[in-house]
């Protein structure tokens, strides 16, 4: 990536989270963070208590890419073929046909994904993974950018599946929208009448763009004493005495595409380990499993990665 070529994306970069913020208010880092996720071409989990704007987040994200936008309520009923899509037979043609379900879509957003069967949920899998679907052995792709995001809600779990690790591990990031601070309540109450603040956001990049946005990010420069730093602190997480299960090799790369882009964002053509300390708690957090006796005494992930990104030293500065 050229410093002309770094300058844009950071232009741009800032142009889109502006757009976003219009319908978002007052989470401009928890929007930095989506963006990222999206220009990584990563999947995004939002634990949130319900409403909190993670619906507008997904269209206003929608809109600002010129991309399409299908919202999946996951209820124990929900069937795989409900959200992959399923092969009809057509008598006027007499040949079976496919119809497209709603994962076809730029940005997907799966609401309460907890509550649906294990079985359900894994029709999610290769769909994130490969951006495919396969049904009756014929594959169709969902198109590019593709993106997942996926709510659950942490307070109310009765009725409700968890999700298995090998499933966490393919969200490329979790975080949480949380409440808006109080100027941005008001700002909110205040426009009332207007029920969908994304109705009148304009598109400020097109779906083509984004891909070239992502190739770009891809090529900015990520030095080896970075790469030594990020795979200290992924191996740190699985020797830890409080972890059952650590951060995978999946976790490492997921950090060091999403420190590319973040590098990108603020106009650098190369990493420093203040990207990967600001990303290493939304990339690998969710990827940590606590032992039960961590678990029992209240531990959370999250401090397990703070303490683990405290204890681990960063690459020194070069002289």
């Amino acid at each position: 990536m050229s410093p002309e070529q770094s300058a844009w994306f950071a232009e741009t970069f800032d142009a889109l989270v502006a757009n976003v913020g219009q319908a978002v208010l007052g989470k401009d880092h928890v929007v930095r963070l989506a963006l990222t996720c999206m220009l990584a071409e990563g999947h995004l989990l939002l634990e949130d208590a319900p409403g909190t704007g993670k619906t507008s987040l997904a269209k206003a994200l929608a809109a600002t890419v010129q991309g399409t936008h299908s919202r999946i309520q996951f209820t124990p009923d929900l069937l795989p073929s409900d959200v992959t899509g399923v092969t009809i037979y057509d008598q006027n043609t007499h040949r079976f046909e496919f119809h497209q379900g709603p994962v076809f879509a730029s940005v997907v957003l799966a609401d309460e994904i907890n509550r649906a069967s294990p079985k359900t949920q894994s029709a999610l899998l290769e769909v994130m993974e490969e951006s495919k679907v396969t049904v009756d052995k014929v594959s169709h792709p969902v198109g590019r950018p593709f993106m997942v995001i996926a709510t659950q809600n942490p307070i109310e779990q009765a009725g409700t599946y968890r999700l298995p690790e090998a499933q966490l591990d393919r969200f490329l990031m979790k975080t949480s929208l949380g409440y808006p601070d109080h100027d941005s309540t008001v700002q909110i109450l205040a426009g009332s009448a207007e029920r969908d603040r994304t109705a009148h956001l304009t598109a400020k990049i097109t779906t083509s763009a984004v891909g070239e946005m992502a190739q770009l990010a891809s090529s900015v420069h990520c030095d080896a004493a970075v790469l030594d730093y990020v795979a200290r602190l992924t191996q740190a997480t699985r020797d830890d005495a409080q972890t059952a299960l650590g951060a995978s090799m999946r976790g490492a790369l997921a950090l060091v595409r999403c420190g590319k882009v973040w590098a990108a964002s603020q106009g650098r053509t190369y990493v420093i380990p203040d990207d990967v300390k600001l990303l290493v708690e939304p990339v690998l957090a969710h990827r940590v499993i606590l032992d039960t006796e961590a678990e029992f005494a209240g531990v959370t992930s999250t401090q397990v990665v703070g303490r683990i990104l405290a204890e681990t030293a960063p690459p020194a500065a070069r002289v």
